[in-house]
């Protein structure tokens, strides 16, 4: 028996989309055959049934709902895969034989453009890397709003560190291993050389866009437009349409924002906090934007702070002016909060495939324009004058929308009811007709019985012949002789007329008529959008960026925030700052503000005190501080003046890697090292408990060490350094720029409360026993952990500090301060010295001669 027609185009189909689950249209259901239908049956849970195609055994088949395809195609995008769709390019009832098929989208996880598949305040990248050796072009594309930026990668670090920032949901590279190992996680295929081609990659970005590389600042960055190239050839690819709403590329200047890794980002908890969750988070409290447009540009400045003076000065200057007119401020948020996401709405408009109820929130959205743009009267400042300028009212397409676009349209322009009434008298009079056939049935038949006498006289209807007209016997001599017999029956005849016949055709072809009719009105709004799409382009930036700053206004005045200053002095000094997440969770008034002052005299704060005490919220608040500064934000203190700083590292809390094979300390090491091998004097460092994870002798030899390079002039980075190693405090007054500070606590009795206040000088002190009590260890391990620990602060009071030891003065090394790597050595030599030679006999002489020349080796 031979493969049926519709198997074989089938199969035609997913021979040229290999590496994608295949839905092939059938009906109201989209089906999946042979390997797709049992891989979609085993990830998607849906009964796996069989079809007879021709072949000896039936193809196993499985299918989802068309309208409900969306929630079908997420799970699977998330699971990993791709999905192309094969959709029914001509209706069924009209097709000549078998319904003309195409793949009208192959979905990614990067290529996803449904509201519905997408979180509303995040946006959705995908990148392409061009890797050459150790330099590197990368482009990257949220398909969903349009957004279009390339940046050059001079390191693969840098690269890493850019991938981090953006996170994309894909990645396309001509280097697959090497992208691999920089990305972990992200879904990564590898692309032709042919696609990175600087030439055709040339063509193709100055194709999209209408312009010379050159105009486009690109010429200098080759690996940039060969990035480029590629990846809009595989949107192309994927999405199947024309990229109208990419209008441009925009170039990062990565020198113009400050680098934040991804251990930062985790550890500051900038979008999530630690256990995943939002709430908590720096994000949680800067956004409360009225607009998905907003909250994403929210989290964009976030991910991608400015390290550009009077780019920050300009964000801050139009935040102060909200925030001093709060009347229209509160007036604008309020008629902000009616803006729908237009900016995502861009793509759909691009593949015409926007549904009549986004034409619905284009035209609210419209209409909200003349009163935003009014609200925007009451600034005159240089920035905010200039959004609000650049917001159109497009008179036009809203007037043709509200004319066009019924109030109650559907989702779906299949189910009808979307042109307004009175905008097409044709479709309004094949819409009588449909909907009132019975009436004009009705009205003839009246019709015909006054003309013709026939008071019975009946109109019916059948499947076999349509409309007839039905008269009993009895009046027989009265049938007048237009009408045409049908059918004789025992008690009737029936007939039909010209005129009923062309009734019938009116009233059994209105309702097809009328929805084509529809679709065809619809598609020409679907083009007038369309020319307007690039204006709608600048409303939505400029509309989501109005919000981003009225929302940083709004919460500064919520949290009594100050506008930061910006120096270039390399100058920290924040007066009662605050943590934003903790003090919004306990209460402003619970909280417990602290100062900090960082410049070129005092460069390093060694914090000591008690666990529990609060130095690691010190620490992150004044990281914070310094962040929301670089991204245009009020901050919480009373004064703060920020030294511009072009990277913030941290290393506070580690777990294991055990996928990589890397225990805890190995990755705390690991960290160090990429901040020592980083870090300048515009970094600012965050090192909490560094060392901690080795022995005692390891870990404060590595943290003594580690604070002698940063405070040398190949880092000379500010830095605050939270260590319960309080041999530290030595090096106070004995290094160039270090000083103490502690944060207090009150003892009393065995118990301890902490005070949370950050001042000057060290603390010899942990109360770690103390905090263990709070915790709810045993009381006999607690009494016996007192014990221990009174023992040992006697021995150490009578040996000596190690970290004075460390520093006392060398044979003939004067007041020279010991390096740290030097004092082994300096042990070992003590220790000979020590040696009472006489007292050995021969055995034991040769016994510690041989342990002497083991620790040498070890040295």
């Amino acid at each position: 028996m031979p493969i049926s027609p519709m198997m074989q185009h089938y199969l035609q189909t997913k021979e040229q989309n290999p590496n994608a689950l295949l839905f092939y249209r059938l009906g109201d259901f989209y089906e999946m055959f042979f390997d797709d239908a049992k891989t979609a049956s085993d990830e998607l849970g849906l009964t796996l049934t069989g079809r007879d195609c021709g072949l000896s055994e039936r193809a196993p088949m499985c299918g989802v709902p068309y309208h409900a395809v969306d929630v079908y195609v997420k799970k699977l995008i998330e699971k990993g895969y791709k999905v192309a769709i094969c959709e029914q390019m001509e209706d069924p009832a009209l097709a000549k034989g078998m319904v003309k098929r195409e793949v009208v989208r192959v979905i990614t996880p990067g290529t996803i453009i449904e509201p519905t598949m997408l979180d509303e305040t995040s946006a959705s990248y995908i990148a392409a890397v061009y890797v050459q050796k150790t330099r590197s072009g990368m482009a990257y594309c949220d398909l969903s709003t349009g957004e279009f930026c390339v940046c050059m990668c001079d390191d693969l670090a840098h690269l890493q560190g850019q991938i981090n920032m953006i996170n994309p949901n894909e990645l396309i590279t001509n280097d697959l291993q090497t992208v691999k190992r920089l990305a972990p996680g992200i879904p990564i295929s590898g692309q032709s050389e042919e696609n990175y081609k600087y030439n055709n990659a040339s063509r193709t970005v100055r194709q999209q866009f209408l312009k010379n590389v050159d105009e486009l600042g690109l010429a200098d960055a080759r690996y940039v437009v060969q990035a480029a190239g590629a990846l809009l050839v595989y949107i192309e690819s994927t999405l199947k349409s024309t990229l109208s709403h990419i209008i441009s590329i925009d170039r990062v200047e990565t020198s113009k924002h400050m680098f934040i890794d991804a251990n930062a980002t985790r550890s500051l908890e900038l979008l999530s906090t630690i256990s995943g969750s939002k709430k908590g988070s720096l994000l949680s409290v800067l956004d409360k934007a009225a607009t998905s447009m907003g909250s994403r540009l929210i989290r964009n400045w976030i991910e991608q702070p400015l390290y550009d003076k009077d780019e920050i000065e300009k964000r801050l200057t139009a935040i102060q002016e909200f925030l001093y007119a709060p009347i229209a401020l509160a007036a604008l948020r309020e008629t902000l909060d009616e803006v729908r996401d237009i900016e995502r709405l861009l793509s759909k408009i691009a593949c015409d495939s926007e549904s009549p109820r986004d034409c619905i929130a284009l035209l609210n959205t419209l209409s909200l324009m003349p009163s935003i743009i009014s609200s925007g009267s009451e600034f005159t400042g240089k920035y905010i004058s200039e959004l609000f300028g650049s917001i159109e009212t497009l008179d036009e397409l809203r007037d043709l929308l509200s004319e066009a676009i019924s109030p109650e349209a559907p989702a779906m322009l299949k189910d009808g009811g979307v042109i307004k009434e009175g905008y097409s008298q044709e479709l309004d009079s094949l819409r009588d007709i449909s909907q009132n056939g019975r009436t004009y049935i009705s009205s003839m038949e009246q019709q015909e019985r006054e003309k013709t006498g026939i008071k019975n006289l009946r109109i019916g209807y059948n499947h076999v012949f349509g409309y007839y007209i039905d008269v009993t016997k009895s009046f027989q001599s009265l049938v007048p002789a237009n009408y045409i017999r049908k059918q004789t029956l025992a008690n009737s005849e029936r007939y039909i007329s010209e005129e009923l016949k062309e009734l019938e055709t009116r009233i059994l072809g209105a309702d097809e008529s009328a929805r084509r009719l529809e679709a065809a009105l619809f598609a020409k709004i679907r083009d007038k959008i369309k020319d307007d799409i690039d204006a709608i382009a600048r409303i939505a930036y400029a509309i989501k960026t109005i919000d981003a700053l009225s929302t940083f206004a709004y919460v500064a005045r919520e949290n009594e925030y100050i506008r930061p200053s910006i120096n270039t002095e390399g100058v920290y000094s924040i007066k009662d700052g605050r943590h934003p997440c903790v003090e919004n969770s306990i209460g402003r008034n619970e909280f417990v503000p602290n100062d900090t002052n960082l410049n070129s005299t005092d460069r390093i704060m060694i914090i000591t005190g008690p666990n529990m005490a609060g130095k690691s919220t010190y620490m992150r608040q004044v990281a914070l501080i310094v962040l929301m500064a670089h991204i245009g934000s009020f901050a919480p203190a009373s004064e703060a003046d920020i030294a511009l700083t072009g990277r913030i590292f941290t290393r506070v809390g580690a777990s294991d890697d055990l996928y990589g094979g890397r225990s805890t300390f190995m990755v705390e090491m690991s960290e160090m090292a990429t901040i020592l091998n980083s870090a300048d004097k515009n970094s600012l460092l965050l090192l909490d408990e560094v060392g901690r994870g080795t022995s005692t002798y390891d870990g404060l030899s590595i943290a003594w060490a580690s604070v002698e390079y940063i405070a040398s002039e190949k880092c000379g980075a500010k830095t605050l350094f939270a260590t319960h190693y309080h041999e530290l405090s030595e090096l106070e007054g004995r290094l160039d720029g270090v000083i103490n500070y502690r944060v207090t606590a009150k003892e009393e009795g065995e118990d301890v409360i902490f005070l949370r206040k950050l001042v000057k000088g060290g603390e010899d002190r942990s109360y770690g026993v103390a905090v263990a009590k709070l915790a709810g260890l045993p009381k006999s391990v607690i009494t016996r952990a007192r014990q221990i620990l009174a023992r040992l602060e006697v021995d150490d009071l009578q040996k000596g500090t190690i970290g004075q030891s460390i520093l006392d003065k060398h044979t003939n090394g004067g007041n020279k301060q010991i390096a740290f790597t030097e004092f082994a050595p300096l042990q070992l030599t003590e220790e000979i010295a020590a040696l009472d030679i006489d007292g050995f006999t021969p055995i034991e002489a040769l016994n510690k001669l041989y342990e002497l020349k083991e620790k040498a080796r070890r040295i």
